[in-house]
């Protein structure tokens, strides 16, 4: 496994780590969740992802129960979660980014996840019913009273990222070290262009998510349906919508796949090795519902060096 320093922190994470999106607690059976866990980090994934929201609390609760029974020493990974839709979504006070709902959702996930702090916390969405001020101080003062070390956001613009920043600095307090943006193949323009200027200026890390598209860059929804995947559940039909019925992305992935083939190698495989070629990813979150699933794509690293200057020109034209 490589260590990649999470932006300008000195912070050491795995190149490769695990999410829980989708899988943890809805998906996939605990006993799966547990062997997911196991086999990412004994073959060194050491970041593990979460977030309120992720099955309403019950991803955060599978995870916890996890790392209390595996018993891991703490001081050996990082484990994040995320705040802004909320875990019970039956008051207006248990969502958003206001200093309350900040506060007692960082102390709900640090009860469910079985943990003392909280490595990573991200503001899930930005919040245009909240000053920027309210949450900058507040996650200034999780940092301050121990409760996490790191905070970021995730799928905010660049110029509310700035703006965070631009908080942080003018009353010396601890600014969003990253952001977790969705990066992959078919998603490219804001990390690759908007983002560009908070690597240069902020040294931003970054916990991409979804390097296959939801499975689309694993190229198994070209012959089969997308029956017994997360592209089936109910609460996920804007995900079907947004890939299966897009021929044009449909395209593009056959491309892609014909170049993988050239290669001798899974397109998923490429695709991930593609996002961690991009030197501003700090760590690629992989998402995975069965075993032999994660020990491939865990596999994408030895793909890397197959990216020579000209693939990389071939996979560029393929999706253009």
């Amino acid at each position: 496994m490589e260590y990649r320093k999470l932006g300008k922190t000195g912070l050491p994470v795995s190149a490769l780590s695990l999410g829980s999106w989708v899988t943890f607690g809805n998906q996939i059976e605990d006993s799966m969740a547990e062997k997911l866990m196991d086999c990412a980090y004994h073959n060194g994934i050491n970041f593990f992802d979460n977030a309120e929201a992720y099955a309403r609390g019950k991803s955060e609760k599978v995870m916890g129960k996890i790392f209390k029974k595996m018993k891991w020493d703490r001081d050996s990974y990082l484990v994040s979660s995320k705040v802004f839709f909320g875990s019970k979504k039956e008051s207006p006070l248990q969502k958003g980014l206001h200093r309350k709902h900040v506060m007692e959702a960082c102390e709900q996930a640090i009860k469910r996840l079985n943990v003392d702090y909280l490595d990573l916390y991200f503001c899930h969405r930005p919040d245009p019913e909240v000053p920027i001020e309210e949450t900058v101080w507040m996650m200034h003062t999780l940092v301050m009273q121990g409760k996490i070390l790191y905070w970021g956001t995730s799928e905010w613009s660049a110029d509310q990222i700035t703006k965070a920043h631009t908080v942080a600095e003018k009353h010396h307090l601890v600014a969003p070290s990253m952001e977790q943006p969705q990066y992959n193949l078919l998603t490219r323009n804001r990390f690759e262009e908007e983002y560009a200027v908070l690597f240069a200026r902020y040294g931003m890390g970054t916990t991409i998510w979804s390097p296959l598209a939801s499975g689309m860059l694993s190229g198994k929804y070209l012959d089969a349906p997308a029956d017994e995947t997360r592209m089936s559940l109910e609460n996920l039909k804007w995900l079907k919508e947004r890939w299966l019925n897009n021929e044009v992305a449909l395209q593009k992935v056959r491309n892609l796949k014909s170049i993988a083939d050239e290669l001798g190698i899974t397109l998923a495989k490429m695709s991930i090795a593609w996002c961690l070629k991009n030197p501003n990813v700090s760590t690629v979150i992989l998402g995975a519902s069965k075993l032999e699933q994660l020990k491939e794509n865990l596999t994408a690293m030895e793909a890397v060096p197959l990216l020579t200057e000209e693939v990389m020109k071939q996979i560029d034209q393929a999706v253009s």
